[in-house]
Order: C-alpha cells, then sequence, then structure tokens
C-alpha cells in the first residue's frame, strides 16, 4: 500500500523526517525514499530498496547529507520515489500513495503532448512521475492537484515539496488517510503531514486534524492564513474536501498500526471490538483464544472478552533477526521466514480447544501452515475467526495483494470448483452458497471451525456510516473510479 511523511520547521528537518517516515515502514515492502531542500531550493534525493532490509539500515548512515528544513519521505509498495520535477511551476518534488488503474493511458496522453519521461522502473512509466507531469500541465499547483483528482482511475493521495512549502493532497474519495500534526515545542515549531498518526508522539507532533477526501493544504513559512504556530509557519487551504467520502477498511482490519487513527478512530479499538462481538457470538466451548501476531491481536484479546475464556500467547513472533514475512520478493523464501518468525508454545496450546484469530484469508497458504503447527504440537481443536468477511474481490483501488487475478483468492478458487459463475448469492452470509464456500474453505485448511466476521460487525466496530467506507473488496460495492 504505502505510507508517507513530510515536515516543514523552523529548524533543520533530516532527523524527523527520518524517523517520521521509518514509522511507516509496516505500509510498504519494496522501495523507500527521502527528499529535503534547502533555502537555497537544492534538493537532496535519496532512494533505497528495502525488500530484504530494513528503512533505517539504508538511510541512517546517509542523514548528515540531508540539510534543509523542510522535507518528504515515502515507504512504497512499487515504484522508486520521490520524483524531482523542474517545471514552470518551479522546482518541486513529489511522493504519492495509491494505485492508478489508467497508467498507460495517462502516459500517453502525456506523450502525445510532448512529455517525456526519465523515470522507468521494470520497464513501466513511473506513476509518481505520471502524477507530478499531470499537476505541471494546469497553472497553478491547486488546479494541477485537482486535475489528477478527476484523471486518475484509482486512487491518489500526495505530498509536494515545493520552494514554499509542504503541499498534502488526500485522494479524492480519502481512500487513503493524510494527517496534519502540529509541533509548538524545545524541537521547533514544525507543520508535518503523514499517512499514519503513529508518527506523530514521539516526535512531540499533536494531532491537528484528517484531511478531507480531496482536500489540499499547504504548510508554509511567512503569511499567517489559517493556523498561527507562533507566528512562524501557516497552514493554507487550496482545495475544499469534497463531500464523498469512501475510506478503506482494511485499514482498520490490518494496515494500520495499533496506535494509529484515522478518521478520529484508532486502529486497536475497532479491531478490540471487532473481535468482542465475535466472542459474544460464539457457539463453541473453547478453552482459550490466541491470534496470529500482529494484526490479529487485538481482535483477540476482544474476543477472548467477548466468549469470557482467556487469551493465551500460544505463537510469538521472533522479530530481532527476521523481516516482514511478506518482504522477500522470493515466494519460497517468503513462506520460509513466515514459518521460522513465528515460535509455538506447545506447553501453552497443547490439549488445548483453541480459537485462533487473524485479520484475514487471502490465499490460505500462510495461515493453513501456521494452523499446522498448533496442530503438531497438540492442539485438540483448532476453531478459526477472520475479523473481516471473505475476500471476494482483488481491491482495485489500493496495492493491498499482488494477487495477478481474482482466482487467486481463495474464495474465488472454491468458487470455481463449486461450478458457479455468479457472486452474489457468496456475499451473503446467509445464503447456502456463502455457507459452502466457508465449509470449503475450511476443509481445505483442515480447521475444526472457521467463521468470518459479517459486514455488520465489522462496520458497527468502526463506526463510521457504511456509505463512507468502501467495502469493495468483501461485496463489490464502492463508488467512483
Amino acid at each position: 500500500m504505502g505510507g508517507f511523511f513530510g515536515i516543514i520547521s523552523k529548524s533543520p528537518c533530516a532527523n524527523t523526517l527520518f524517523y517520521g517516515t521509518d514509522y511507516h515502514s509496516h505500509m510498504g515492502t519494496k522501495r523507500a525514499g527521502l527528499a529535503t531542500m534547502n533555502e537555497q531550493g537544492i534538493i537532496k534525493r535519496s532512494i533505497h530498496r528495502i525488500e530484504n532490509s530494513y528503512f533505517r539500515n539504508k538511510f541512517e548512515d546517509e542523514l548528515g547529507e540531508f540539510s534543509g528544513n523542510k522535507g518528504i519521505g515515502v515507504i512504497s509498495d512499487n515504484d522508486p520515489q520521490p520524483i524531482v520535477l523542474r517545471s514552470h511551476l518551479g522546482t518541486f518534488a513529489i511522493v504519492t500513495v495509491g494505485k492508478i488503474n489508467n497508467l498507460e493511458e495517462l502516459g500517453n496522453e502525456l506523450l502525445s503532448r510532448g512529455i517525456n519521461f526519465s523515470e522507468l522502473s521494470s520497464g513501466q512509466i513511473n506513476p509518481t512521475e505520471v502524477v507530478g507531469h499531470l499537476i505541471t500541465l494546469e497553472q497553478s499547483f491547486a488546479d494541477g492537484i485537482r486535475h489528477v483528482q478527476d484523471k486518475v482511475r484509482g486512487s491518489c493521495s500526495l505530498l509536494l515539496m515545493t520552494q514554499d512549502g509542504i503541499i498534502a493532497a488526500r485522494d479524492r474519495y480519502g481512500r487513503t488517510p493524510v494527517v496534519v500534526g502540529v509541533r509548538c515545542g524545545q524541537e521547533g515549531t514544525a507543520i508535518a503531514f503523514a499517512s499514519e498518526s503513529c508518527s506523530f508522539p514521539n516526535l512531540d507532533l499533536q494531532l491537528e486534524r484528517f484531511l478531507g477526501p480531496g482536500e489540499a493544504v499547504m504548510a508554509q513559512a511567512g503569511s499567517l492564513e489559517e493556523t498561527d504556530l507562533n507566528s512562524s509557519l501557516s497552514l493554507k487551504q487550496l482545495l475544499p474536501p469534497r463531500e464523498k467520502l469512501q475510506i478503506c477498511t482494511f485499514l482498520w482490519v490490518y494496515y494500520g498500526f495499533p496506535t494509529s487513527a484515522y478518521e478520529g478512530i484508532n486502529v486497536e479499538e475497532v479491531r478490540f471490538r471487532n473481535g468482542e462481538l465475535m466472542g459474544k457470538e460464539e457457539e463453541y466451548q473453547v478453552d482459550s483464544v490466541c491470534s496470529i501476531p500482529d494484526s490479529g491481536t487485538g481482535m483477540a484479546m476482544g474476543y477472548a472478552v467477548g466468549k469470557g475464556v482467556p487469551y493465551r500467547q500460544a505463537v510469538a513472533k521472533y522479530t530481532p533477526t527476521w523481516p516482514r514475512s511478506f518482504m522477500p520478493a522470493d515466494k519460497e523464501r517468503r513462506a520460509l521466514v513466515a514459518r521460522m518468525k513465528l515460535l509455538p508454545n506447545a506447553d501453552v496450546i497443547r490439549g488445548t480447544r483453541l480459537v485462533c484469530c487473524d485479520d484475514s484469508i487471502v490465499r490460505g497458504t500462510q495461515l493453513k501452515n501456521n494452523v499446522g503447527v498448533f496442530l503438531r504440537n497438540g492442539v485438540k481443536e483448532i476453531h478459526v475467526r477472520i475479523s473481516c468477511p471473505p475476500l471476494l474481490f482483488r481491491c482495485p483501488y489500493l496495492h493491498f495483494t499482488s494477487a495477478r487475478s481474482d482466482t487467486e483468492l481463495i474464495t474465488r478458487r472454491i468458487i470455481l470448483a463449486q461450478k458457479s459463475d455468479n457472486l452474489n448469492p457468496y456475499i451473503d452470509p446467509e445464503t447456502p452458497e456463502h455457507v459452502a464456500m466457508v465449509e470449503g474453505i475450511r476443509r481445505e485448511m483442515n480447521f475444526t471451525s472457521l467463521r468470518f466476521n459479517s459486514i455488520n460487525n465489522m462496520i458497527t466496530s468502526i463506526g463510521l456510516p457504511k456509505e463512507k467506507l468502501c467495502t469493495y473488496c468483501f461485496d463489490g460495492s464502492g463508488c467512483g473510479k
């Protein structure tokens, strides 16, 4: 998916930029980049691959080379960022988060206008460079950003670092978040933008507000127009928010860090409420509850409260040396890392009727392997509970999964085996087709029982109306392009 961080301050920003960007490392898998601009308008940029390493290991030794009071950083799922462009609007750097489905069409349109591309990744046009060029087709950054929002099919939130300041703009439907933070303390006055609010507390940044869908603002030094920060920095609105919000529900289910919040709603609180609702509905007699760490842990703790049984750490994640399981590019090595980093606690699970909570089932391979470890270590019964409904559709708006086709989803494989081409009956959990699909997954995965959360429970746990949430991957519903 990816995440970004940007800051403008009254003091050198390199350290804050470094740590703020690092707090987004759970959001992306492939590349990371930083860029700063000094008082002379000179941009220092660095990009590294992070598939087999950590962000801080790649950039820590370079920090002394970054100067200036403003900068942007990104953890990216795909192409190298930031991109630096020189245009009639001035020289600027840009980072983006999202997914552009009509990239080839936009690229051809720009080529027909005589615009060339210099940043190629795997022979493909760089999406962030396309967004940057689309902005420069207009006469102002505000008009350019609105142009991008109107042209892009998919989603796109972005940060721009210009000579005048930092511009943040949220996707037109707010599918990805942009959070504003301010600092007025000993570390110096600052305004920051981030995908994840968890990046703020340790940097003495206070969460100010969340940008609305399609909203764009500019943080700059000089005249005050909206927010007074010791009479030194201002936050100016460039584009007002649009009315329609469709924020991704998976931010709370999986992607978000537990201490982050979106639309003012804390991730861990949602996961706990989600689990508690499922626990209250549990029909089986069980001895204890565990999770597949980390995103299943909050749900499991809530489940334990709802069911009235203890939460146990039946499996622990060994993190000192093993990177995230989805980081290595090689499929076989990725599976090996996933196995090696999770250590079962046989003395806790032997002979028990165990509920295991996880955030989702995509292909099913990893969870099946994890549950196999439980069974080999003496679990009597293994009841799997998933915090969201079954995934029936690949996400068209974000890089949620690397699945290249819907048939890679375990749900679609089961449906295909049932020789059905009508997906509608599988969405409703009360239909025989849905029940048969879940039972097919249970048999393939070798669980004692399997239950997915309902859309209603998930929406209730989040606390926003359904029309403000994107639930496309569960029920095919959504709005816009």
